[in-house]
Formats: C-alpha cells, structure tokens, sequence
C-alpha cells in the first residue's frame, strides 16, 4: 500500500468502501460502479483533500455525495416512485421453517434512506458520531438522532412488526 499522503493510499480503503457501497446500494454491480466512481473523483480531485486529515472520513464523504446525487438523479428520471411498504407483500422471502434465516438487507433497505446511511457508517464502518456528522452534512445531534430511530425501526422490522399506520400516534403504555 502506498503512503496515505498520496493517491496510491486510496488502495487500503477499498475494501472499506465497497463494503458501505454494497449496504447502500443493496446491488454488487452497483456498489462497484459507486467504488469506482468514488476513486475516480478522489484521485480527479486530490489537491481538495486536507494533508493530515482523515482520508477515510473525506473519501466516505466523496461516497456519500455521489451516492445521494445518483439517487436524485434517479428520482428525477423515474416516472412513477413505488413505497417499499406499499410493495411489502411482493417483498416477502417464501414461505419456510420458524429457523430461516432473516433478511438483514432487506430490513435494512426498508429504513429511510438517511437513517440506513447513518446506522451503516456508525455501526459496519465504526465512524464516530462526529465522522458520521461531517460525511453526511448534518449536525451530530441529528446523526444520533437518525441512529436512534434506525436502531428501533430495524428491531421492528427484524421482529416482523409493522409501524403504527401514519394517521395513528404510536402509544406506548406507562405504569
């Protein structure tokens, strides 16, 4: 590997951001192009990384603002959006023993888009809060936040509970 001052240090992040570009993504050939397209940029636009800064942190922030640009390009040029909850029951894995394995990306892929970015870049890449704050532009409470309800939201999921129906508060009980 070469030295992190210089482009060729890129090389000992891949595997990192391949692995935040397929839990993104949910697709390998997309996670690929993204990789791709985020070293391209990165090594386009070397003399914009600080010297001494933490090139992990800036080449998940070039990820993150590629990623979020193709998917507004994406709504831009899709004609007709589909919910993932109103798609629900053509998502469902086939019928099987009480033992099969749950569908962790597939829960995942059902969180919103910038809880699911917040849980992967805390909990798969170990970034700090601070870290995960400065890659995706927000303020660190809103990052703990977004953590917060990603968690809650993937243990509902990965129980097979459903949330409260958007016209109804969700309650919880008090003693």
């Amino acid at each position: 590997m070469g030295d992190a001052g210089t482009p060729s240090g890129l090389v000992g992040h891949i595997p990192d951001l391949r692995r935040y570009a397929r839990s993104l993504t949910g697709d390998a050939w997309a996670a690929d192009d993204l990789v791709q397209d985020t070293l391209e940029r990165a090594c386009d636009r070397w003399q914009l990384w600080a010297a001494g800064s933490d090139l992990r942190a800036w080449l998940f922030t070039l990820m993150h603002n590629l990623f979020v640009d193709g998917a507004r390009r994406a709504l831009r040029q899709q004609a007709q959006r589909v919910d993932v909850d109103d798609a629900a029951g053509e998502l469902v894995a086939p019928a099987g023993g009480a033992d099969q394995a749950l569908d962790l990306q597939r829960c995942l892929l059902r969180l919103p888009e910038e809880q699911r970015e917040v849980l992967l870049l805390v909990a798969l890449q170990d970034l700090s809060y601070e870290d995960a704050a400065r890659v995706t532009g927000v303020p660190i409470g809103t990052v703990m936040s977004r953590l917060s309800r990603a968690r809650s939201r993937l243990r509902e999921l990965m129980d097979g509970r459903q949330p409260p129906a958007a016209g109804q508060p969700a309650l919880r009980r008090m003693k």
